[in-house]
């Protein structure tokens, strides 16, 4: 009996994804919204696809569970293609399924991506013990990392002075001078390794809950990345999103600084990372977010950034960071 078509059964999509899409896309967003059952139409008749459970999503992109003709289990991913998103079917092919997901197919015309099917309850977020959470994300990262980034990714170094041209506008942004002396702080470490920006091919937002375990035992891992935004850079710019997420395991601690650099630790020794400059590189990933706060409205620097970067600062063999009140 041939596939039935995800065009068969309507989309719903999430009302959640629409308002995210909303927020981050304005107008755009909602009309890239309104076309997404269409879209999900079209990508089923494309590949022989029926719907086989109910929607996901992450902040701008929809997920579908879906069978292939053979009866073969995988995901529909469709997401706006934009200059974090566009270069996804690149680095999953140059990964071919090496510690990441599986591209089984893509439709550059659209950005429809097939691919395999992971384990939606189960990611690194779930593992109880903190430390075996970030080991295993550290041993992803050494996995990933280990390739030279293919052509037409977008490159730290265009991030880098991208972010060093917004500095001196967002500074005027805030509102208190300790805060514009830790954003110069931070500019400065970017400027010192900003000369030699790398070319490993670098996931970029490999946080606990982009990891999955496969839904059968696998050869390849016990866990999966999913859903990079690459670019092509130095592995101490990947480090951040380990630091920052499961927080509250981080606080527990009753020592949050010394948590930090512990975890801080163990992802730059499984990495083989020059300490000082992941340290600088990490503090540049700081200055990203920071400038991303601005850019909406903020005009305090948030209280983790900070914690973040005076944990990481002489200690770690980085630059010394200007303490609040100091």
């Amino acid at each position: 009996m041939p596939a039935r078509s995800v065009s068969v059964v309507p989309i719903q999509v999430p009302e959640a994804l629409v308002a995210s899409l909303v927020e981050c896309h304005g107008a755009d967003g909602r009309v890239w919204a309104d076309g997404l059952p269409a879209l999900a139409a079209a990508s089923a008749d494309r590949w022989g696809l029926r719907l086989d459970g109910p929607p996901a999503h992450g902040v701008v992109g929809l997920v579908l569970p879906v069978r292939r003709a053979d009866g073969s289990r995988a995901v529909l991913k469709l997401q706006r293609v934009d200059e974090e998103t566009a270069g996804e079917p690149l680095a999953l092919r140059a990964w071919n399924g090496r510690g990441a997901v599986r591209l089984l197919d893509h439709d550059p015309a659209t950005g429809s991506m097939l691919l395999e099917r992971l384990d939606p309850a189960r990611s690194l977020l779930a593992l109880p013990d903190d430390r075996a959470a970030t080991s295993a994300l550290a041993d992803l990262l050494a996995e990933l990392t280990v390739h030279q980034a293919p052509s037409g990714l977008r490159t730290l170094a265009e991030v880098a002075d991208g972010m060093l041209a917004e500095v001196p506008a967002a500074r005027e942004r805030l509102a208190g001078e300790a805060d514009r002396r830790l954003l110069a702080d931070l500019a400065a470490a970017l400027g010192e390794v900003r000369p030699e920006p790398g070319d490993r091919l670098l996931h970029w937002d490999l946080h606990y809950a982009n990891v999955l375990a496969p839904t059968a035992p696998d050869p390849r891992a016990p866990w999966l990345a999913i859903d990079p935004k690459p670019l092509a850079g130095d592995p101490g710019f990947e480090l951040l999103p380990a630091l920052s997420n499961r927080w509250s395991d981080l606080t527990a601690t009753g020592d949050l600084p010394r948590a930090l650099r512990l975890r801080f630790d163990l992802l730059t020794d499984r990495l083989a990372l020059d300490r000082p400059r992941a340290t600088r590189w990490t503090l540049a990933r700081v200055l990203q977010n920071v400038l991303w706060d601005i850019a909406d409205g903020e005009s305090v620097i948030d209280g983790t950034h900070r914690t973040i970067a005076e944990a990481l600062s002489a200690s770690r063999g980085g630059p010394g960071l200007t303490r609040a009140g100091r």
